[in-house]
């Protein structure tokens, strides 16, 4: 990709282009006052699936960047203005003053999701908004993020203090077990992922974290399988799973999570 840090081969075939694009409109809108952007979640943890997954996108601004910036950035990335060819376009936006610093807040300048399958929104109050998720996607970013434009990302993001992490995962577990607008297949793996790092301090991707459970809890095997089964399939095709089997799975990831957060203090 021309004027990106990464290497294109590292990046997958059919987001290509349209990251190329994304960066140039986020320079154009941005100027000089642009610091970053990183690609995270399944494209930074080598686990995107086209058809799948979303494209998630963070970018770091100097904090002079004005408002109006910022809703220009969301105009121009809006689809189908810029037409996004995964399932959705996840991209937030924050300032180096707030990125520089460990934290447990959302702190975002703008989150904007855009995409055939998601909801257009483009927030800029991060009180509104649940911190959890920001939280997590700012770990990711820290251990794994891939520049596509500027600086890389242990550099401008600093890793959240693990109190405010485990906090974060706790949240999110709570948020799964509810279920409501979450796939089953995606609360499984993502309670996979979550067990992983409370056990490893590292963020895998779902399906390598889904075997390394699968693998020392016998009793969740057959679930964590089919929730790996359906997540290879196309959001429209996902397979359904017991409800009572994922609600009892949750309770046992939540419960590794405590168990982490009191062996840590927090």
């Amino acid at each position: 990709m021309a004027h990106t840090r990464e290497d294109p081969p590292s990046l997958p075939t059919e987001p290509r282009p349209y990251l190329e694009e994304l960066v140039r409109r986020t320079r154009t809108v941005c100027g000089p006052q642009l610091v970053s952007v990183l690609a995270v979640g399944s494209l930074a943890l080598r686990d995107y699936r086209h058809g799948r997954s979303d494209v998630d996108v963070t970018v770091v601004v100097e904090p002079s960047l004005p408002g109006s910036a910022l809703r220009d950035l969301a105009t121009a990335l809006a689809h189908p203005h810029l037409p996004c060819p995964a399932a959705g376009l996840e991209l937030v936006v924050y300032g180096t003053d707030f990125v520089s610093r460990p934290s447990g807040d959302a702190g975002y300048l703008l989150d904007l999701n855009t995409g055939p399958l998601l909801p257009d929104r483009a927030g800029f109050d991060p009180a509104r908004s649940p911190a959890f998720w920001y939280v997590i996607d700012r770990s990711v970013a820290h251990q794994t993020g891939l520049t596509l434009f500027g600086r890389p990302a242990r550099e401008v993001i600093a890793a959240p203090d693990r109190r405010d992490l485990l906090a974060a995962i706790s949240a999110s577990v709570h948020e799964h077990s509810d279920g409501e607008g979450h796939l089953a297949d995606n609360r499984v793996l993502n309670g996979c992922r979550s067990v992983v790092f409370c056990r490893t301090g590292r963020w895998l991707a779902k399906r390598v974290a889904a075997r390394e459970v699968a693998l020392t809890e016998g009793e969740f095997r057959p679930l964590i399988e089919a929730a790996v089964h359906s997540f290879e399939r196309p959001r429209s095709s996902a397979v359904p799973l017991p409800t009572a089997e994922v609600r009892a799975f949750l309770t046992w990831v939540r419960e590794r999570v405590e168990q982490a957060a009191r062996a840590t203090g927090a």
